[in-house]
């Protein structure tokens, strides 16, 4: 199998129609890639000739100082390659605020915020400034992120938008040790966790896996293991036909069981696009769910600039909530994004019309629509909310709660 850099006179090593729709990386970025993909082939090689694509998609997403999440690149905002909830509008994180600030009141002071995968820092310099206005301020703001990188630049986000409260923020590496009470919330966390991607053949699941011919990263099926199924999926999954793919989550329902195992009380908060399991292996959605992001080009090749992209899959939130029952949590709420938005009042929230030149009118409408429409982000993204030993109703599930869904 080569590995000299001659094999890399084709971008990303990938297909050609999908390439034509993307721009291409400068000199520094290609070659980043390039080390990247030597890395990944010398682990193919390694392995005997594959590896699942679930180590493939955690290759290039966290391989230190290599994958997409540990370079340097930035990727959040107009900048970047997407654009999350908290950079449309700080809207978003005031709302969010206003469900923390209901679970954080009945801890009297000592609850303590975790935030999982803190993106460019927005999200959580808006919801301590709003946290601070509803004199709901928690006793610590943890923010847990593995990048050195996004670190830096939320610790500048944070110290230029809420200088006054930066000593109230800590972050870590790891999660903390058992005994967390508070709230947990995660952004758009799940949806970037490594997945084992599938083909339904008539006698089980055959697993998609990676290897590396003719100059390029390619699928190849495990003609030796069989996918165990988690139990909510074996009925779902023995109806499909034959030639379906898509995936499974493992390392998402492994992650729940970590965050149960430090909560001692208080509420999970997790946001991010995904189905529950009967429309998640819905037979028409036969494709998958896998989707890339580049310079905010969306396409559905993982093998594109490795490294460079960003790659997802969306969440079976019904193997979340199977999760967390087996963990000891309890499902406390369900719902789409934009009535959760509505619930914690984010109609109100926004400034009077008449206090805005025409410009702003127009483009806080847009904003609230983005949020909140079903056409829009409302829709496609969910937010359950799991908890321990906490009772009280949560205001944004009360307007609707989708939990009979699940």
């Amino acid at each position: 199998m080569p590995t000299s850099s001659s094999l890399f006179s084709r971008p990303g090593i990938t297909s050609a129609s999908v390439l034509s729709q993307l721009p291409a990386p400068d000199a520094a970025a290609q070659a980043h890639s390039e080390k990247l993909i030597a890395f990944i082939i010398d682990e193919i090689v390694a392995a005997g000739g594959q590896i699942s694509f679930a180590r493939y998609m955690e290759l290039v997403l966290f391989a230190p100082g290599m994958g997409y999440y540990s370079a340097g690149a930035r990727k959040f905002g107009e900048q970047g390659d997407f654009v999350t909830a908290p950079e449309i509008s700080p809207l978003f994180s005031r709302a969010l605020a206003q469900q923390l600030a209901e679970v954080l009141n009945t801890f009297d002071g000592t609850g303590e915020v975790l935030e999982v995968g803190g993106g460019s820092g927005v999200m959580a310099a808006d919801m301590l400034a709003e946290l601070e206005t509803l004199d709901a301020l928690p006793a610590q703001y943890l923010i847990l992120e593995l990048s050195a990188d996004l670190q830096e630049r939320q610790r500048e986000t944070l110290a230029t938008r809420v200088p006054h409260l930066l000593e109230r923020v800590q972050w870590l590496h790891e999660l903390p040790a058992p005994g967390f009470r508070g709230v947990v919330v995660a952004n758009e966390l799940l949806d970037a966790l490594p997945v084992h991607c599938f083909v339904a053949r008539k006698n089980g699941l055959q697993e998609r896996c990676v290897s590396f011919a003719e100059g390029r990263f390619q699928w190849a099926n495990n003609e030796t293991d069989e996918l165990l199924l988690p139990e909510h999926l074996i009925d779902i999954i023995a109806k499909l036909p034959s030639g379906y793919t898509s995936e499974i989550n493992f390392a998402a329902t492994g992650w729940i069981q970590s965050i149960a195992n430090l909560l001692d009380a208080g509420v999970v908060l997790l946001i991010d696009y995904g189905y529950a399991a009967a429309e998640y292996y819905h037979p028409r959605r036969d494709a998958g769910t896998l989707m890339c992001h580049y310079r905010h080009r969306a396409h559905n090749d993982p093998f594109v600039y490795p490294g460079l992209q960003d790659i997802t899959a969306h969440v079976d939130f019904t193997a979340i909530a199977e999760a967390a029952v087996s963990a000891g949590l309890d499902v406390r709420g369900y719902n789409t994004q934009g009535v959760f938005l509505l619930g914690c009042g984010i109609s109100e929230l926004g400034k009077p019309f008449e206090e805005l030149d025409e410009r702003q009118q127009i483009l806080q409408a847009q904003q609230l629509r983005s949020l909140t429409l079903p056409a829009e982000m409302g829709e496609r993204f969910k937010v359950i909310a799991l908890a321990r030993d906490y009772h009280q109703p949560l205001r944004g599930f009360v307007m609707q709660d989708l939990r009979h869904q699940l």
